[in-house]
């Protein structure tokens, strides 16, 4: 179960904005996340806790295929990132690093930022804790929640190929 604060943002939210490219030099999850999405909430970093929720419009990650993108999402605290649809890139690059994303325009025209929700990955429930809503997202298939609860399709593979040699 993911339980967190939102924080929404309107359609076509780049690579650019989720991580200025004057920051891609550094490699470093930590200091990445202090400039997440710096260009359109100077104040995201300084406020997001653990745990908390990005909420966005349509085609949320556009842009370049920067891998420091969904990376700097994961290490600012977000637990998973819901939006109307995203790009083809970016939903590859934060599976592969295990940051769960689910698209669901109805959770996101019915969601305000500062609502709270209540997010369960095996069934695609989202619950609005503010308002009483659910929405439904498509479950992500069993391998991918794997992924996912491995922290990445790297640490996924290295347990499948352990659990193979046992």
């Amino acid at each position: 179960m993911i339980s967190g604060k939102v924080y929404k943002y309107g359609a076509n939210v780049d690579t650019d904005a989720i991580i200025p490219a004057r920051y891609l030099n550094v490699s470093d999850p930590a200091e990445l996340s202090r400039h997440c999405m710096e260009d359109i909430d100077l104040s995201f970093a300084g406020k997001v806790q653990a745990g908390d929720i990005i909420m966005a419009g349509a085609n949320f990650g556009c842009g370049s295929s920067r891998e420091h993108a969904p990376l700097c999402i994961k290490a600012a605290g977000v637990s998973c990132v819901i939006a109307s649809t995203f790009a083809r890139i970016f939903f590859r690059n934060a599976i592969n690093i295990g940051l769960p994303l689910l698209e669901c325009p109805e959770a996101v025209e019915n969601t305000a930022d500062g609502d709270r929700l209540e997010v369960e990955l095996e069934t695609g429930n989202i619950r609005n804790l503010s308002t009483g809503k659910v929405f439904k997202a498509r479950p992500y298939p069993e391998f991918m929640r794997g992924i996912i609860k491995s922290g990445g399709l790297i640490q996924y593979t290295r347990q499948q190929l352990s659990a193979r040699q046992e």
